[in-house]
């Protein structure tokens, strides 16, 4: 009894060597393209929806304004206006003193204030992005990696009700349950892979006059450059939601042993 108790978890080969150098690509790019395009968002702090830049099509504007002799922040997101100095609107610059800048420059790359040299970097690293992209899905279509691994089952999509409460009250799979990732972690990453990154590269295109006039008129089905753009922020704010809830549950599920296995692949089973 004491041998089986002291027995150390199995050891699975989870993650193949593609799907590993895959995502540190996908890590380095994704790095890159948010703070790149912070970088390029702050020359314009704005966002509209139509073909066209106008007060009456702001959606959002990240803002400042002096309140008594003070550089304060301001965020409007439609009709409503909220105070974000220190964060948005207003930073702490190199020499301490208050920035009137959208967003901080500890989150903008290459610097605090470089645009041209922000998106000779951000159109780089997009297009190392799309090519590795496209061959991730390429590998789990033609490997079987998608079938097998990603595409819920018919009793997962039965109990994504008891998912979602195990992962609201921190309950991880134990045992077998956890060679396979869950139905709301297949729903995750099917979303982000063939809905959120799309949108992303889809509204990046439409930015770019060059893609335009390769083929004219396709721009407007997004409903102009403007609302291109503001599909653009709004699908990278979702990419970095899922990175976030990703990366905590990295943590709390096993640091080590989930850096290890994306690093080795092998994995030890928790028990």
């Amino acid at each position: 009894m004491d041998s089986i108790a002291s027995a150390p978890p199995d050891v699975i080969y989870r993650h193949r060597l593609p799907v590993r150098l895959m995502h540190w690509i996908n890590v380095l790019c994704l790095v890159i393209l948010l703070g790149s395009g912070l970088q390029i968002f702050n020359a314009h702090p704005a966002l509209y929806w139509g073909r066209d830049s106008r007060d009456s099509t702001r959606v959002l504007q990240i803002a400042s304004r002096d309140v008594d002799g003070q550089a304060r922040g301001v965020t409007r997101i439609g009709g409503a206006e909220f105070d974000t100095s220190g964060v948005l609107g207003t930073s702490r610059g190199p020499d301490g003193g208050v920035v009137a800048r959208a967003f901080p420059s500890w989150a903008t790359i290459p610097g605090p204030q470089w645009l041209a040299m922000a998106r000779l970097w951000h159109f780089f690293f997009a297009w190392l992005f799309v090519a590795n992209g496209v061959a991730y899905v390429a590998w789990t279509v033609f490997s079987g990696h998608l079938r097998r691994d990603l595409v819920p089952t018919r009793p997962e999509w039965r109990g994504i009700g008891r998912s979602l409460r195990d992962h609201l009250l921190l309950r991880h799979p134990h045992g077998e349950e956890a060679r396979r990732y869950n139905v709301l972690q297949n729903i995750a990453y099917l979303s982000i892979v063939f809905v959120v990154l799309p949108l992303i590269v889809v509204g990046g295109w439409a930015m770019s006059p060059m893609m335009d006039a390769f083929a004219p008129g396709w721009v407007d089905l997004l409903g102009g450059r403007q609302a291109a753009r503001t599909l653009h922020f709004i699908a990278a704010l979702l990419l970095v939601a899922f990175v976030l809830v990703h990366v905590f549950e990295v943590i709390v599920t096993g640091l080590v042993n989930n850096l290890r296995s994306m690093v080795t692949g092998y994995w030890r089973i928790p028990r």
